[in-house]
């Protein structure tokens, strides 16, 4: 048979009962998952079918389920009857003998994959299922054990329509409401529309009146402006006969005031050559003037000058030698010389240095900025997996100062692997929720952090305080030599760096200085690997392997997985180069402060030396100049009195030029004389030109004024010829829009063509209606928007509502039949109920006693009661099971949250053995109920279940279980069947107890 993949326990099994009355005799199953043929022989009292995990022991359910007409879905494991057939095989079978004092009853299931149909045979003879259902069920058996409801009265149903009408018929009742109210709106829309061209043709009628009038305003308005314009335009033509005769004669004048005008420019120029004549010669008389004046004051500044160097040269004659003192300068100037250079020559080093010790400090921030930069990135991740860790990260670093002992933020940030790609070993090997954890040193501390962060902030954080004796160096149990033939390499501690607490958590809690990690030699070798000593838990290249002793018979099992990759610890930041960097900087920046102090020392060394030596060239130019002074002052004398003697030589005779500038200025002006004469003489025509062009301008302002006068005339003319076209044009177009109107109001309206006016019905209508364009238009508009609010709605749902009250009417009729009847149905209720419920509660105390007494044999303390809410709900009647297993706790009701899953297992086990005198049925199925039980209570429950089990009046009992404890109490009504599988078992058919029996007896003779 194919069980689902998930449940590797079921095997084909074929069992025989044939002890007991109305006991499951045999079952056989063929075509299963991985037998093709099994017979199982239990015992007549408490079966113990023992075996492995995966052997087949819980295929007995299954086997009893399928072959006693019960539901898949009681199994759990399939919801199709094909799935329970082995793969490849098209059908399976399972048959079950129960014992009956008459003979045995037979029954036979052969289930069919392909249509998931099931064919029966009883006694050797086809059936049905219900047939077989019917026979289990006169045996006394509930393989499902099914609850009955009681179904709910008509009365009830009928009650409830009658609500459900009248709920939907009130909310229907609002439909009808909002559908008149929607009509409403329809029917002022419709006669809205209606009125909308009659007030359309009444404004357009209107604007057609107001046109008209306004045109034959136009019209005078036009006539009377063309008569004003006539006498001016006589008037204009009068002077246009004067002008002409005068422009005529000023045409002739202006030819010859032409050429006299280039007569008189040509005149206009040689007076201005000679205006500009005489300033030249007024201009050379005044350079010489100047000239002299300049030579007389240099003269007496030379002669200044003569007496002001002879009498230095006089003070300069008493002065004695000055060369030692020369001599006594130069020397202290190469001294200061040779100290300024020997100055530089340091301060070239120290700026050599300084510049060294910079580019220093650049590489080792670049690298700690680097570190920093990838701190951040470890920072990020974790923010992107606990924001409430960051969160808390950034408090402790800016109240780190409260605490008295190290503090270390999570371990993900100050774990540095030292080699990126190991990072998915550590990973691996520490649960994330410590990777996250803060570590510290002191228990106060974490308390007081916890309190601040968790309590006080809502931050979910994880916190672990290391071993007061620190565990970071403790040994492995071998030396990694020893491991090395294997391809392991390094313990997991050596392949990161961390804070010594950090390192001592992780030693003590995960043991990472006894986990060897190894290389793709470790897994080929893993079956070697895994029989060595104090190994654990070990790393291959790729995957994990967990190593477990078994307590029972010693032997080690082992689970791998692969390794995940890293996500955390990649980036790998060395806090131990962090903290070299750091002193390394602050020790270079120290440096260069020191040799900027030294620079600085000599700096101001070098300006002292400047200044001295700057005084002492002074000191030496002045000296220097003193010794030459002498021969410079004769040698000045001696130039000074030759520049004297050529300055008094070269004089100018000015009254001598005064009289020559004056005779060439007069025969200057004689010539301009004649010129003036000539250009008066050509100046009369122009004033004649003048007379003309003065009375010329008085005619034409006057034409001017009466040409303005007229044009603003002839602009309002045509203005008004404008206004006249466009008024006719516009009274055409109303004239058809009014037509228009007319013709589309009599069709809205239905009326007769001929008719003009509008009928009486709708003048009524109309009358409480708004009368402007403006009005219709917005209360159009309100109508619309209100009338679109009503959606969903249709003459149906008031056919409906009507139809619905009818209904109602009825209902209520016959309700009130039907509520008489139900109170004598109600009294009949509460008769059945005292004839049930009394015995029901009498049967559940009886198994509460047998519960409290399995309980007080281990000590502890249970009880079973009736329960339920509300007692007219029958269907929520069930029992309540409470339990205790301290003394120090109440007693608290059996769920998942209370009791361990051994406490339920215990629970449950007991609750089962308190039915087993009571109910009586042929047999009981219990499948590995003890594995949550730690070895005490799996102890005592076992006794219990063999005194209780092994009586002569109990039922056939199969206890399924993969393990026993060793040195039980065995009784001899006990049948023990070991479940054994493997690849080289012996098919059923083949088995032979006598020859296994002897091959046994031989070995141990041997």
């Amino acid at each position: 048979m194919t069980w689902p993949p998930q449940s590797p326990d079921y095997n084909p099994i074929e069992m025989v009962w044939d002890e007991l009355d109305h006991r499951v005799k045999e079952k056989q199953p063929t075509s299963a998952q991985t037998y093709d043929h099994s017979i199982v022989h239990p015992g007549p009292n408490l079966n113990m079918i023992v075996g492995a995990n995966g052997t087949g022991k819980s295929s007995i359910v299954c086997a009893i389920c399928l072959g006693l007409a019960g539901k898949t879905a009681i199994l759990g494991r399939g919801d199709k009857v094909g799935l329970y057939v082995k793969r490849g095989c098209n059908k399976g079978s399972v048959e079950i003998v129960l014992h009956k004092a008459k003979g045995n009853l037979v029954i036979n299931r052969e289930i069919h994959v392909e249509n998931n149909q099931s064919t029966w045979l009883l006694n050797g003879k086809h059936s049905s299922q219900k047939t077989v259902e019917e026979e289990v069920k006169a045996l006394q058996i509930q393989v499902s054990n099914l609850c009955q409801f009681l179904p709910q009265n008509v009365c009830k149903e009928k009650a409830s329509a009658l609500e459900k009408f009248k709920q939907r018929n009130e909310r229907n009742k609002h439909d009808v409401e909002r559908y008149y109210e929607k009509k409403r709106h329809l029917d002022n829309i419709k006669m809205l529309e209606k009125k909308k061209p009659w007030v359309e043709y009444e404004t357009a009628r209107k604007e057609l009146e107001g046109v008209k009038k306004s045109r034959e305003d136009a019209k005078k308005q036009l006539k009377t402006v063309r008569e004003s314009q006539a006498p001016m335009l006589k008037k204009i033509q009068h002077i246009d006969s004067q002008l002409r005769p005068i422009e005529n004669q000023m045409k002739d004048k202006t030819v010859s005031i032409r050429e006299a005008s280039q007569k008189c420019k040509q005149k206009q120029d040689q007076l201005d050559r000679k205006h500009r004549e005489i300033e030249d010669i007024k201009q050379a008389f005044s350079l010489k003037q100047t000239e002299a004046a300049d030579r007389q004051k240099r003269i007496s500044n030379t002669r200044r000058m003569i007496d002001d160097l002879r009498a230095e040269l006089a003070n300069v004659g008493d002065q004695s030698d000055v060369t030692p003192r020369i001599n006594a300068v130069n020397a202290e100037l190469r001294r200061i010389q040779e100290e300024k250079a020997k100055m530089e020559g340091e301060k070239a080093d120290m700026r050599r240095e300084k510049d060294n010790l910079n580019g220093e400090c650049r590489l080792l921030k670049n690298r700690l900025r680097s570190l920093d930069d990838m701190m951040k990135i470890k920072e990020e991740k974790l923010r992107g997996r606990s924001k409430d860790t960051y969160a808390a990260v950034q408090w402790l670093r800016q109240n780190k100062h409260i605490f008295s002992g190290n503090v270390y933020e999570p371990m993900m940030l100050v774990i540095s692997v030292r080699n990126p790609n190991h990072a998915k070993y550590v990973e691996n090997h520490i649960p994330f929720n410590d990777l996250r954890a803060f570590v510290f040193q002191k228990r106060e501390d974490m308390e007081k952090f916890m309190m601040e962060v968790r309590d006080s902030q809502n931050l979910r954080v994880n916190s672990v305080f290391a071993p007061e004796e620190s565990c970071a160096t403790r040994a492995p149990s071998r030396p990694i030599e020893s491991l090395k033939r294997f391809g392991f390499f390094a313990y997991l501690r050596e392949l990161f760096d961390a804070p010594e607490e950090v390192m001592s958590y992780l030693c003590n809690q995960y043991k990472v200085h006894d986990v060897p990690v190894g290389t793709d030699q470790t897994k080929a070798m893993i079956k070697t690997v895994i029989e060595e000593p104090y190994l654990k838990v070990l790393y291959t290249a790729e995957e994990k392997y967990s190593l477990k002793k078994s307590f029972y018979s010693g032997k080690t099992s082992t689970s791998n997985s692969a390794v995940r990759p890293s996500q955390y610890l990649t980036m790998a930041v060395d806090a131990e180069e962090k903290c070299q960097l750091e002193e390394q900087i602050r020790t270079a920046e120290k440096s260069m402060q020191a040799i900027d102090v030294q620079m600085s020392a000599m700096q101001e060394r070098t300006a002292k030396l400047d200044h001295c030596d700057n005084e002492l060239r002074a000191q030496k130019k002045g000296l220097s100049e003193m010794k030459g002074k002498k021969r410079q002052l004769e040698q000045k004398i001696s130039t000074k009195q030759d520049s004297l003697r050529q300055m008094e030589q070269g004089g100018i005779d000015l009254q001598k030029a005064e009289e020559e500038t004056k005779a060439q200025i007069s025969a200057v002006n004689s010539q301009k004389v004649a010129i003036v004469a000539e250009f008066m003489a050509h100046m009369k025509l122009s004033m004649e030109k003048v007379y003309m062009a003065l009375e010329t301008v008085g005619m034409t302002a006057e034409k001017t004024k009466l040409e303005t006068d007229c044009r603003e005339g002839s602009a309002e003319l045509r203005i008004l010829e404008q206004a006249c076209a466009m008024l006719e044009q516009r009274k055409a177009r109303l004239l058809e829009m009014c037509k228009g109107l007319m013709r589309r109001a009599r069709e809205i309206c239905n009326m007769d063509p001929g008719e003009s006016a509008v009928p009486p019905d709708l003048h009524t209508a109309f009358s409480q209606l708004p009368d402007t364009m403006d009005e219709i238009d917005a209360m159009l508009n309100e109508e619309r928007s209100r009338a679109e609010c009503f959606t969903g709605l249709s003459e149906n749902v008031v056919d409906e509502y009507n139809r619905r009250e009818q209904e109602i009417k009825n209902l209520e009729k016959e309700l009130d039949e039907k509520s008489n009847a139900l109170k004598t149905y109600r009294q009949n209720i509460s008769e059945a109920k005292e004839r049930w419920l009394n015995p029901l509660k009498q049967l559940v105390e009886q198994i509460n006693d047998k519960f409290s007494d399995f309980f007080r044999s281990m000590q502890c303390a249970g009880e079973v009661d009736l329960h339920s809410e509300n007692e007219e709900e029958y269907d929520k009647y069930g029992i309540r099971i409470r339990v205790k297993f301290r003394s120090s706790t109440q007693l608290h009701e059996l769920t998942a949250h209370h009791q361990s899953g051994g406490e339920r297992s215990v629970s449950t086990m007991l609750y089962l053995m308190a039915l087993q005198e009571l109910n009586r049925c042929p047999f009981r199925v219990v499948d590995e109920i003890n594995q949550g039980m730690d070895p005490v209570n799996e102890r005592r429950v076992f006794d219990i279940v063999v005194r209780t089990a092994c009586k002569e009046t109990t039922s056939q009992y199969f206890f399924i279980t993969p393990k026993l404890l060793q040195n039980l109490q065995y009784a001899d009504e006990m049948t023990v069947l070991c479940v054994h599988n493997g690849p080289h078992m012996l098919p059923p058919n083949k088995w032979d107890e006598k020859a296994f029996t002897r091959r046994c007896l031989r070995r141990k003779g041997k």
